[in-house]
Parts: C-alpha cells; sequence; structure tokens
C-alpha cells in the first residue's frame, strides 16, 4: 500500500498569468504559498486483475479506458499500470470547485503514488510537467500550470513561466519570522459555494488576446509581491492582493458577483487590507490579508455574510507532494 500527501494552494498575485496562451509569448509570473490542507491518495494492489477507484462515486472497471475519473485514468495511461489495483482519496476540503487547486493537487498525488507502485521515485519537477500534461494537452483542460507546480513542490515559491515553456520554482526561503508574520495576516473563508471552474476558466482563456495588458500589469505585481516577501512587508503584500483583486475581476464576467463583492466590502469595512477570491473565482475560499487586532472584527463582518460558508484556519506547507506510507 502507498500514500502520498499532497497540498492544496492559495495563490496571491500573478494568477492568471500562468496560462500557456500568455506566457508563451509574454511570460508570466506568479506568487503562491502551499497551505496545509492535502488530497491523500491511498493505492493497493489487488489480488483479481480488476480497477477499483474510490472518490465520490466507486467504479470497477476491467480496463484503464473504461474509467470516468479521467485524472486517475491518464495518470494510469501515462505510468503504465494496467490492472490489478485500487486508488482511493481522501481530502481536507471540498473536492472540486474549491479554488485551491484540488484537481491539479490530485493529478500529481495520484502519479506520485503510482510511480511509487511500480518502484520509481520521481522528482516534483517530472510529476508537475506530466500533470501539466495530462490536464492541458491530453485532457484540453483551460487553465494554468501554477497548480501543478505548488502541489508537486510545496513551500512559498515565486513561480516564474518562461516564453520557451520553461518553469522556474523559487524557493523564497523566507525566515521564521516572516513566514510566522505571513501565517498571522491570512484569514481563509469558506464562503459555501463551490462551482464549476470550467466555465469561468474557458471564458478567461478566450480572453486572454484582449486583456494582455491586463495580464502584464498582474506579472508586475507579482514580481513587487516577491520583493514585498522578502522583505517581510506583508501589510504591504496585502494592500498589493487588493489592487490585483480589482484587476482580477476584469478577466472574466463571473470571478465575481454582488454576493462576493458584499463580503469582500464587509471584509475591508471591518478591516481587511485586501484579499481575493482563490483560483477561477466564483465562489470556492475567500482570503484576506487582516493585521492581528481587527481579525476578530473581520471574523464577525464575514461569517455575518456566509449563511453556510466558515472560517477555515490555515498553516503553511513546506512540502509538496510526498509519500507518507509505504508497505509493501
Amino acid at each position: 500500500m502507498i500514500i502520498t500527501r499532497t497540498p492544496l494552494r492559495i495563490s496571491f498575485l500573478g494568477g492568471g498569468t500562468d496560462f500557456p496562451d500568455f506566457y508563451r509569448k509574454h511570460g508570466g509570473c506568479v506568487v503562491t504559498t502551499a497551505i496545509d490542507k492535502y488530497v491523500y491518495v491511498i493505492v493497493k494492489e489487488r489480488f483479481d486483475k480488476q480497477i477499483y477507484v474510490n472518490y465520490s462515486i466507486k467504479e470497477i472497471v476491467n480496463k484503464v479506458g473504461e474509467l470516468k475519473h479521467e485524472l486517475v485514468r491518464e495518470a494510469m495511461r501515462k505510468v503504465g499500470i494496467k490492472e490489478g489495483i485500487e486508488i482511493s482519496f481522501q481530502s481536507d476540503v471540498p473536492s472540486s470547485g474549491s479554488g485551491l487547486g484540488s484537481s491539479s493537487t490530485v493529478t500529481v498525488g495520484t502519479l506520485n503514488a503510482l510511480y511509487q507502485y511500480i518502484g520509481l521515485a520521481v522528482d516534483a519537477e517530472r510529476l508537475a510537467r506530466e500533470a501539466c500534461e495530462i490536464e492541458i494537452k491530453i485532457l484540453g483542460k483551460p487553465i494554468g500550470v501554477q497548480d501543478q507546480y505548488m502541489a508537486a513542490y510545496g513551500g512559498v515559491r515565486f513561480l516564474e513561466f518562461r516564453k520557451s515553456g520553461k518553469v522556474i520554482a523559487e524557493d523564497l526561503r523566507l525566515s521564521e519570522e516572516i513566514l510566522d508574520d505571513l501565517k498571522s495576516y491570512m484569514m481563509v473563508f469558506f464562503t459555501g459555494r463551490t462551482r464549476a471552474a470550467g466555465s469561468i476558466l474557458q471564458e478567461q482563456k478566450e480572453n486572454i488576446k484582449n486583456k494582455n495588458e491586463i495580464l502584464e500589469k498582474m506579472a508586475r505585481q507579482a514580481r513587487e509581491a516577491r520583493d514585498l516577501l522578502v522583505a517581510g512587508k506583508i501589510g504591504s503584500l496585502g494592500k498589493l492582493m487588493d489592487e490585483g483583486w480589482k484587476l482580477k475581476r476584469q478577466l472574466a464576467s463571473r470571478i465575481s458577483d454582488p454576493e462576493i463583492d458584499r463580503i469582500y466590502g464587509a471584509a475591508k469595512k471591518a478591516g481587511a487590507i485586501g484579499g481575493k477570491i482563490s483560483g477561477a473565482g466564483g465562489g470556492g475560499f475567500l482570503t484576506l490579508f487582516v493585521p492581528t487586532g481587527k481579525r476578530e472584527m473581520v471574523r464577525k463582518a464575514v461569517t455575518a455574510c456566509l449563511p453556510v460558508g466558515r472560517e477555515m484556519p490555515v498553516g503553511l506547507s513546506r512540502d509538496g507532494s510526498k509519500v507518507i506510507f509505504n508497505i509493501r
């Protein structure tokens, strides 16, 4: 039996510049962090030749091509496993529509578990690259590449997407003091709404050719955010996130809506410096940067706007996808 643990992520600035349609022409970059919320992938051998996959439903098939779970199907094809295996998933957050990169986390964690199952230890770069190949090239999903790299590498990173296609995953190597300060500023709330990100991301992808100026500003913000983080200026990073959220809302029509605007407005009125909806937008998790003395007021203001949502305590994760159990 193999068990992998792979982190979810919260992106601060630059999201949207990681779409290949943009960065292969202009270059892009993102400042982001892995968080201590994870997807667990459990893989074990079966005595029979069937394939079992357990998630929100249970699939039992005889051939890889019969699987409906497309991420598992393509990961098995990539690794070369054809039969006699059972794969199960557990997640710390809603498994889809969260905006925390869960789909890519599933892909990276599954690849890692399957490679370990056949006796191969694969590095983070290969896991990320092959996850991108599965999701973008093979399955044609309208997404970027930051989620796969953060799931594979973990930590607090500056991801640079070069015109050549190369991705540089720079560990910012922040001091413990800065990491503690960053964590103390972050407040994360579940809006109570998950959403199908595909349609929002498809619109965002189609809009890229008309949004180059905005995306270039967002890339510049990510570079500024990197410098602020390294300098430990977390309050200034929060203010920059507020500016970044205003730009992000212009990338597609459903990234925000009146309800999200109302929640964000209440948070700022109560003392939040800045923030954003994670991922594609439209729901999922709201990340806010809040000074210590304002946290309780912001908590009350936001939860009053969330009849079914709630705060999610988060920490930072140093590790990317890793094997936490391996017995044969």
